[in-house]
């Protein structure tokens, strides 16, 4: 298999690794059932923290899977293992191209140019977007959070509440809001 690598520098943050396949056009539904039983092998990596897909729209053939470990040795087991490159035997014909693989840590993932042409977004665009998405959160769940504070006034106690409410904020930014929000900026922030 071959693919254009990029690797990480930072080795705490966690990895994410971002997968672009080019499906032949009439095999989708095959790449679908891969695909799942390939989500399914990757969650049972030591490590592993979830998968978001970006799927094509109607008549397009593109997939953007970004597959998330709590650190790059968790990541390179699983790209690296036996049972990856078997499964990525089994769907070789139904792709176009050859896979293409990156490797990103920590919140770089989010800002990583979509296109080789695109410019990297600048530090102060890439805190803004930041700050847009963190701070309306840092008002909202506090507050979605407080009726069950007062039911159960153990997970209100200092420190587990706060726990809980920056869990939450950084699942909402990681797995929901920001790509959305990047997604959406895309031609101001890459330009």
């Amino acid at each position: 298999m071959s693919s254009n690598e990029l690797h990480p520098v930072d080795h705490c943050d966690g990895a994410t690794i971002k997968i672009h396949h080019r499906v032949r056009p009439g095999a989708a539904d095959r790449y679908e059932t891969w695909l799942r039983q390939i989500i399914e092998a990757a969650g049972r990596f030591p490590g592993h923290q979830g998968v978001h897909i970006l799927r094509p729209p109607e008549g397009h053939h593109d997939y953007e899977i970004a597959v998330r470990f709590a650190s790059d040795d968790d990541a390179r087991r699983w790209r690296e293992s036996a049972e990856r490159r078997e499964l990525m035997a089994t769907i070789q014909r139904e792709l176009q191209q050859a896979e293409r693989v990156e490797i990103v840590s920590g919140i770089d993932y989010w800002f990583t140019a979509p296109t080789p042409a695109s410019r990297q977004p600048t530090r102060w665009k890439q805190w803004l977007v930041t700050t847009s998405v963190i701070w309306p959160l840092t008002i909202i769940v506090p507050l979605l959070w407080q009726p069950l504070f007062g039911l159960l006034p153990l997970l209100g106690t200092w420190g587990i509440r706060h726990g809980l409410v920056a869990a939450t904020i950084v699942a909402l930014v990681v797995y929901l809001v920001m790509p959305r929000v990047v997604k959406l900026v895309a031609p101001w922030l890459f330009r």
